[in-house]
C-alpha cells in the first residue's frame, strides 16, 4: 500500500528542516582534518575466475586517516584513464564479495565500491571496523554518538564517502575529471552528501536515499533504521534537542540545497523504510539539475534492475568526454 502522502502532495512537498548555523564550517573543518591525516593508499590485485574484469583490494585513508576498504573493478585490457563510479552501500551491508556487483565495470567504467565502517554483517560482508568509541546507543548504527555531532557515526561515514572519491582520483585507472557517485538507501544518502561536499563531481545517482528530512522520517515510519532514533528518544526523553541538532549536520536536505551536479533520484511510493516524502524533500531542495524516477508499486527495492538500466544511460551521458 502507499505509505505516505498522495503523489500530487509529494511533488509539492518542501521540508521545514532547519540547518545548524555552522553547517558549512562543520563540514569544511571535518574534511580538512581528514585530509590532513596521513594514510596510505594500498592497491592489491586479486586472483579471480573473471575473464573480462580485473579486481583489486583497495585500502584508503578515511575519517581521521583510518583505513577503509574497497573493491576496485576495471574492464580487463582497458587502456587510458576510465570514467569512474564510486559506489556506497545500503544500511547493514559492506563491500561484499569481490565477484558480486559486476555491472558497472562490465559496462566499461572503473568501479570503486566502498566498504562501510562497522557494518557488513546484516546482508553483505564488510571488512572495515568503526574505531571510534561511543556512548549509549540503540541497537544498530543510527544512534552511535548521536548527541554530539563531532562523535556521531554518520560524520565518520560521510567523511569516508568523500575520501573514497579522493582515493579514486589517485588510482591509475581513473580519469579524475570523470567521476560520479552512486548508492541505494544509506548509499544514496552518501552519494547526495558527496555531491554537495565534492563540487567537481560529474554526476550523482541516489536510489531511495536514506538520511533525508530525518525529523519527519522518524515520525512517519516505524521501520528500521529510522526506528533506532525513535527508540533512543523514547528512552532518552530529554535529549530531543541535542539529537535533532546532530542529525541536522547529516541531513540530505541540507546537502541537496548545496549540490549542483546533475543527479538522478528514485523514489518508491510503497516504501515503508524510507518514506517517499523524505526523498521528495531532497529532490525538491536540490540545487542542480534533477531526474526523478517514481516507482508507484514498489517498496524499498525501488526500481531494481530498471533503476540500474536508467542510471547506466544517465551515467554514460554524464561521464562522456
Amino acid at each position: 500500500m502507499y505509505t505516505d502522502l498522495p503523489e500530487a502532495e509529494l511533488r509539492a512537498y518542501r521540508s521545514a528542516l532547519r540547518e545548524p548555523d555552522d553547517f558549512d564550517a562543520f563540514w569544511a573543518d571535518t574534511l580538512a582534518e581528514a585530509r590532513a591525516c596521513e594514510g596510505d593508499l594500498a592497491v592489491t590485485p586479486l586472483d579471480s575466475p573473471l575473464t573480462g574484469l580485473d579486481v583489486f583490494d583497495v585500502a584508503f585513508p578515511g575519517f581521521a586517516g583510518q583505513s577503509v576498504r574497497a573493491w576496485l573493478r576495471v574492464p580487463r585490457g582497458a587502456t587510458g584513464r576510465l570514467p569512474t563510479i564510486v559506489q556506497y552501500v545500503g544500511y547493514g551491508g559492506g563491500r561484499g564479495h569481490p565477484l558480486e556487483n559486476l555491472l558497472w565495470a562490465a559496462a566499461g567504467f572503473a568501479h570503486l565500491q566502498m566498504d562501510t565502517r562497522g557494518q557488513g554483517s546484516g546482508w553483505s560482508r564488510g571488512d572495515t571496523p568503526d574505531l571510534a568509541g561511543a556512548g549509549p546507543q540503540a541497537p544498530g548504527m543510527a544512534t552511535r554518538g548521536i548527541e554530539d555531532p563531532r562523535r556521531y557515526y554518520y560524520r565518520r561515514f560521510l567523511t569516508d564517502a568523500v575520501r573514497a572519491v579522493d582515493a579514486a582520483r589517485r588510482l591509475p585507472a581513473v580519469d579524475p575529471g570523470r567521476v560520479a557517485v552512486l548508492g541505494h538507501s544509506q548509499g544514496g544518502g552518501a552519494a547526495l552528501a558527496a555531491a554537495a561536499l565534492v563540487p567537481d563531481l560529474r554526476a550523482a545517482v541516489a536510489y531511495v536515499p536514506f538520511l533525508c528530512d530525518i525529523p519527519r522520517a522518524v515520525t512517519v515510519t516505524d521501520a528500521h533504521p529510522y526506528r533506532e532514533i525513535r527508540d533512543y528518544l523514547a528512552v532518552h526523553r530529554d535529549r530531543e534537542e541535542a539529537v535533532l541538532r546532530t542529525l541536522g549536520y547529516v541531513d540530505g536536505v541540507a546537502f541537496a540545497r548545496r549540490a549542483g551536479v546533475p543527479a538522478r533520484f528514485s523514489v518508491a511510493l510503497m516504501d515503508d523504510i524510507v518514506p517517499p516524502s523524505t526523498v521528495f524533500a531532497a529532490v525538491n531542495a536540490y540545487r542542480g539539475p534533477v531526474e526523478l524516477a517514481v516507482w508507484r508499486y514498489n517498496g524499498h527495492e525501488a526500481g531494481g534492475i530498471d533503476d540500474d538500466a536508467a542510471a547506466l544511460d544517465f551515467l554514460r551521458t554524464a561521464l562522456d568526454g
